[in-house]
Formats: structure tokens, C-alpha cells, sequence
């Protein structure tokens, strides 16, 4: 699937940030305004003024609406919400090449807040996507103690893991010790078989 450079980045964002949300076992990795700071400096989110409690409450909304499109059932459900996110944001594309980046679009409209500028770019990333006809790629880690969300850009959309060197690889891993074990049983209960019937032909014969 080609995806163009800049919104490829944009869904890499959008994973990331729906990936903060806490979990069983994870705590929110959007806990405070410091922690939304990592987060903006981590993925170079350009254009972003000093942060405040407005913005970390208007990024967790637009964390817990991307999460809804990569939980939405259909391509028509999905629409419905990355409409309401790139309407709510204000979107105003503009060509830009900030920072080094060749040419590129930007959505968020200038001075735009924080979550804004997330909605409308992550908001027409995931447009693309649908556009695209391939919503089934916006997917959750099939891991049972993961749930991570991932964006499937392999050819056949096979894959179903968020990182198949750790989830894959230890389920993977789990399975197999599984199945030696299930054999390992069987081949007991067989050796107890012949031996039970070794003893009972040796005392028909005594």
C-alpha cells in the first residue's frame, strides 16, 4: 500500500497516541501536562505553544476518538467520526516545508491548539485510509494481554501483531511449548499403555 511520507507520519502519530491510553496494566502516558509535553516533543509536533491542563484535556478527547475509528465496525461508522474530528479542528490545508521535511500538507489551521492540530492531520490521515477502502488495516495487537493499536501496511493485510518480535514471538513461543507438552502427554499416556499391557501378558503367561 503507498501512503504518501507525510501521512504515514501523521497515522504514526495517531497510533502512538492512541497507545498512550491506560490499560489493565499500563498506566496513562498522558497522566500531565509534562507527559503531553514528551509526547509533542517525542513525535515533533510543530507549531505548539505553551502547554497547559486545556490542552492535556482536549488531547485525551481526540486520543479517545481516534481509538473509536479503529474500533468502528464499518467504513461508514468510521467516516462519521473523522468527519466530526476534522470539522470540530477547523481543518485549513496548507503547504509547507518546515524543518528540513519536503513539501507536505498541514490541516490544522494556524495557531490552532494542540488537539486540533492532532484532529486534523491524524483526522485526514485516517481518511485517507477509508478513502482508500482500507479501514480493515486500523487494527488492535491480537496478543489477549495486549490490545495495542497498529496501522497493517503488509501486503496482504496478514499482519497481527503490534510488534512481532515481542507479542508474535512470545505467543509464538507459547504455542509451541503448548503443543510439546500436549504431545509430551500423549506420548505418556501411550508408554502407559503398552506397559499395562506388557504386565498383564506377562501374568497370563505366569
Amino acid at each position: 500500500m503507498q501512503i504518501p511520507h507525510d501521512t504515514r507520519r501523521a497515522l504514526d502519530v495517531v497510533v502512538a497516541l492512541v497507545n498512550t491510553a491506560a490499560e489493565a496494566d499500563q498506566p496513562d502516558g498522558l497522566s500531565d501536562v509534562s507527559a503531553l509535553r514528551g509526547f509533542v516533543q517525542e513525535y515533533s509536533i510543530s507549531d505548539v505553544g505553551e502547554l497547559g491542563a486545556r490542552d492535556l484535556a482536549g488531547v485525551r478527547t481526540v486520543r479517545a476518538k481516534f481509538a473509536q475509528v479503529f474500533a468502528a465496525p464499518n467504513a461508514r461508522a468510521a467516516s462519521v467520526l473523522i468527519n466530526e474530528l476534522v470539522a470540530t479542528a477547523g481543518t485549513t490545508p496548507q503547504l509547507t516545508d518546515h524543518d528540513g521535511y519536503d513539501w507536505h500538507v498541514h490541516y490544522f489551521a494556524p495557531g490552532a491548539s494542540v488537539g486540533d492540530h492532532l484532529a486534523a492531520d491524524g483526522g485526514m490521515a485516517l481518511a485517507f485510509i477509508v478513502v482508500s477502502g482500507e479501514e480493515e488495516r486500523l487494527r488492535r495487537c491480537e496478543a489477549p494481554d495486549c490490545r495495542r493499536a497498529f496501522v497493517d501496511l503488509s501486503r496482504n493485510r496478514s499482519r497481527r501483531y503490534c510488534d512481532s518480535r515481542t507479542c508474535g514471538n512470545r505467543l509464538h513461543v507459547a504455542a509451541y511449548r503448548a503443543r510439546r507438552k500436549e504431545a509430551d502427554a500423549g506420548h505418556s499416556e501411550q508408554e502407559e499403555v503398552v506397559h499395562g499391557g506388557q504386565q498383564q501378558q506377562d501374568a497370563d503367561h505366569a
